[in-house]
């Protein structure tokens, strides 16, 4: 801040010299109240980050009027019991007022208006519920009511345009020999064999004394859609239960409510959300180039009579995400590239694009519109708030709601999309959050948080999980990068594929490419440079604190893979792995496979690694981090740590364990980085765990008694 020579000014002045003298006093002491006010701003604790609250989707009534939204609230460390994050139903107008429908100790899915707007449907387990049900809540006023249960958990439904019929998802009745057996001690699992299918269910709501009829249909069911106007239904169907065949094998097709099915839409690769057309002439869904796509991201248009299928927008230079009709002839869609997103809207008559949401003005996770096509909401992420609820309107946005009023008290740290040139002359992009308080020419440690997939991509949004504790970093002096390198999504399929065939190879020199550049550009230390990332970004930090080793001073991995060969015997993706990732079978190149992998590369680890696992995962077996662990261990000095969590999979999903994620992780890296280590090798195993839920319980007691 400039400063101001108060006793000069005066001399020089000094005709109304005691105006002028007042005058500025009043300018500096409203420059420092400011300077004050903004220092008093709070650093992200990693409490916080676990706990923000976010809106999880959004859904429009029929007339436009009101929006239906859920909003996520995880659990309190040391103060609730361990479990799920608690999911509330709220409605917002379009003035933004909001009103709490559904709260507390509940979890909400599934949300569906109503026909006539009157209510509103949903999925929960509430009261005495054994299995997840549908309830139905008055808008204007009263108590939820169970509209049907069934002996498995629902888990999706559609109603129909009456608003009298209803077709539900579910499993079967499980068998109730079952658990006597498991009593007597007959507990043996016949691996991939006996899961069991899902059904379709349809329910006259005009009788809901009559069992639910079971639609015959001899395939795994994963979604249902009423058709628009007659007793069909569009279901995405696959072969098995497998999460592989999801990804591979699925197909959208349209069945009568009998289970006949009278029309096929014929796809290769992976799918998306679809969507009936006002006059069920058409299915629009989201799919993929070919089966060597890695995501879906294609725009195609089904015909409902013949089943032709047409591609809209080709060479789309980013990924569909989401879409939504706004007419028989008219269809919205939301497409990400780069780090941010736009909606348009296609004519299918003349083919014409029509830009609603500009490129560069938000980050839309998901969207809707009413009947009439003629109001729009969005879920909507920026870098100073999580998910919440916006309007949008002639490319202008109206914020609805309001989760998170402490943030208006966090210090939020510089966030910028950022360009760079790989080695090999391919332009990427990422996205750079700068230390609080920084300071241009002063190098800062770095914290790389690298995404899963690779086929993910990182946006220019709130981006602060208990994974990446981005806001915590910057408010502690690190700076933080997260790349989009190659072999994400947000820029068209030919980019997405260019990691294909090349594990480890250019998409990971793309890391060190990108510290070449943040050093370059004068911000960051290449001395102090952490990694982290879970799945295929925990892949990239193994592979950094291995084969990288020399350009990563801390790395911390998460539910990553460590060996290319016994991965593949593993997971329970196979068929995904060989189609978009591998191109290849272990078998076809052994060697090259191993030398893939992590473990072959453990004599170079010189980077202390915090490996982290949940145990229960199917995606990448935890057996993977053990190998790694066991390698190093064996073969080095280099600090090593395993952290196992029992009851998670492929990520954490409970609030305590994320806490406990967060708090390791971050330790890790002040530990390395920061030079926090008081001349100790290695951090001590415990954390403060103990010590807090102690003095949380102090705190409450003496505010009860207060």
């Amino acid at each position: 801040m400039r400063k101001i020579d108060l006793k000069r000014t005066k001399g020089r002045h000094h005709q109304g010299g005691n105006q002028r003298f007042m005058w500025i006093t009043g300018v500096v002491l409203g420059l420092l109240v400011g300077f004050s006010a903004h220092a008093k701003k709070d650093i992200m604790t990693l409490e916080q980050i676990v706990t923000a609250h976010y809106v999880g989707s959004s859904v429009v009534s029929s007339d436009g009027q009101l929006t239906a939204y859920t909003l996520v609230k995880p659990r309190t460390p040391y103060e609730d019991e361990d479990g799920s994050h608690y999911v509330e139903l709220h409605v917002v107008d379009k003035q933004g007022n909001s009103r709490p429908f559904i709260t507390g100790e509940v979890s909400v899915s599934s949300v569906q208006w109503s026909p006539d707007g009157q209510s509103i449907y949903y999925r929960a387990k509430r009261n005495d519920d054994k299995y997840t049900s549908i309830y139905r809540i008055p808008v204007d006023g009263g108590e939820s009511v169970k509209v049907i249960s069934h002996k498995n958990n629902i888990s999706s439904f559609s109603l129909n345009s009456e608003g009298d019929k209803l077709v539900f998802v579910a499993k079967p009745e499980k068998d109730k020999s079952e658990k006597k057996l498991e009593k007597k001690g007959f507990k043996a699992e016949v691996y991939e064999e006996d899961i069991q299918f899902n059904h379709a269910y349809q329910v006259n709501l005009n009788n809901l004394e009559d069992e639910p009829v079971q639609l015959n249909i001899d395939e795994h069911i994963l979604s249902v859609q009423f058709h628009p106007g007659k007793d069909h239904v569009l279901l995405r169907t696959t072969p098995t239960p497998h999460i592989d065949d999801n990804y591979t094998s699925s197909e959208y097709g349209i069945y009568q409510i009998d289970g006949e099915r009278i029309q096929a839409f014929k796809t290769e690769g992976k799918l998306g959300e679809a969507e009936w057309s006002p006059n069920g002439k058409y299915v629009a869904m989201i799919g993929a180039e070919d089966k060597h796509d890695p995501a879906s991201g294609r725009l195609f248009v089904g015909r409902s009579g013949n089943g032709k299928m047409t591609e809209y927008v080709k060479d789309y230079a980013g990924h569909v995400k989401a879409i939504e009709w706004l007419s028989d002839s008219q269809l919205a869609y939301m497409g990400h590239i780069g780090t941010s997103s736009e909606v348009s809207v296609i004519n299918l008559d003349t083919e014409k694009v029509d830009n609603r949401l500009p490129l560069g003005k938000a980050v839309l996770s998901n969207f809707d519109v009413s009947e009439d096509g003629k109001t729009m909401v969005a879920t909507v992420g920026h870098a100073d708030h999580p998910r919440e609820v916006y309007s949008v309107n002639n490319g202008d946005l109206k914020r609805l709601s309001h989760s998170n009023p402490w943030l208006e008290n966090i210090a939020m740290p510089k966030q910028a999309s950022i360009k760079y040139t790989a080695r090999d002359g391919l332009e990427l992009e990422g996205i750079l959050v700068y230390p609080i308080n920084y300071t241009k020419n002063q190098r800062y440690p770095l914290i790389m948080m690298v995404h899963g997939g690779p086929e993910a991509h990182i946006s220019n949004e709130w981006l602060d999980r208990y994974a990446y504790p981005i806001k915590h970093a910057a408010g502690n002096g690190f700076a933080v990068f997260l790349p989009n390198y190659r072999g994400s999504t947000g820029r068209g399929v030919e980019f997405s594929k260019k990691g294909q065939a090349d594990y480890a190879g250019g998409e990971f020199n793309d890391l060190v490419d990108a510290i070449t550049h943040l050093s370059d550009e004068g911000i960051v230390d290449k001395a102090r440079v952490g990694i982290t990332g879970g799945s295929y970004g925990g892949y990239a930090s193994a592979w950094a604190a291995t084969a990288l080793s020399e350009h990563f001073a801390a790395s911390v991995m998460f539910v990553g893979i460590a060996n290319q060969l016994s991965k593949f015997g593993t997971t329970d993706i196979p068929k995904e792995m060989y189609n978009v990732h591998a191109r290849n079978y272990p078998w076809d190149k052994w060697m090259w496979m191993l030398e893939r992998s992590p473990i072959y590369h453990t004599d170079k680890a010189q980077t202390p690694l915090l490996i982290m696992h949940g145990k229960n995962d199917t995606r990448v077996h935890p057996a993977q981090s053990m190998e790694l662990y066991r390698y190093i261990k064996t073969r080095t000095d280099t600090p090593v740590r395993l952290v196992y969590y029992p009851g998670e999979g492929h990520g954490n999903r409970k609030a305590a364990a994320q806490l406990d994620y967060a708090k390791r992780l971050m330790r890790w890296m002040n530990f390395y980085l920061k030079g926090e280590n008081k001349g100790q090798q290695i951090p001590p195993y415990d954390l403060d765990h103990q010590a807090q839920l102690k003095k949380d319980a102090e705190d409450n007691d003496a505010e009860a008694s207060f």
